[in-house]
């Protein structure tokens, strides 16, 4: 990398594949969302065994997963991968969290529009979803980028605190 894309980098948000180095940062990314958003601990993402392993969750899963880098730090992240007991068109929308300073600039809305592009790549035809009814925000976003309700959950995620999921048909 030279000087001048260095530069660009510290001054406007990169997103990019996750890379070992960024497991810790993105993990305390994640955490420190679901505390503000008083996600529970257990029966949601903060309680993930992949959380702290996420490049090496994703180096296995049929998915991909990005971070988002903004003034050199890692501030957002979000990914797809296969969603358990689902049919195998079914991806998962997994772990889409980003700091109070990072929202409000459009990275939610790219970061999605790439994870769709992806999973057509590998197949997908469908990518669900799960979230919480305060995460009102989260949840415009999902809509404005096509997602619907549905009446019941997919799959086995493990987060039975999750009672709000949407699907997309692509």
């Amino acid at each position: 990398m030279n000087l001048a894309s260095s530069t660009l980098t510290k001054n406007f948000p990169l997103i990019r594949e996750i890379q070992e180095q960024d497991n810790a940062a993105i993990a305390s990314v994640i955490r420190t969302v679901l505390i503000e958003m008083e996600v529970p601990k257990v029966g949601s993402a903060y309680a993930d065994p992949s959380l702290d392993y996420m490049y090496q969750h994703y180096q296995q899963d049929q998915g991909k997963y990005y971070v988002v880098e903004l003034n050199g730090e890692l501030v957002a992240g979000g990914g797809f991968g296969s969603l358990p007991g689902a049919p195998a068109e079914v991806c998962e929308l997994q772990k889409m969290y980003m700091l109070p300073q990072a929202r409000g600039l459009g990275l939610g809305q790219q970061l999605i529009q790439r994870c769709i592009a992806d999973a057509k790549t590998m197949a997908y035809s469908q990518c669900y979803l799960e979230t919480l009814p305060n995460m009102r925000a989260a949840q415009s976003l999902y809509q404005k980028m096509g997602f619907t309700y549905i009446d019941q959950p997919m799959g086995n995620t493990g987060h039975n605190a999750c009672p709000v999921w949407m699907l997309l048909k692509f």
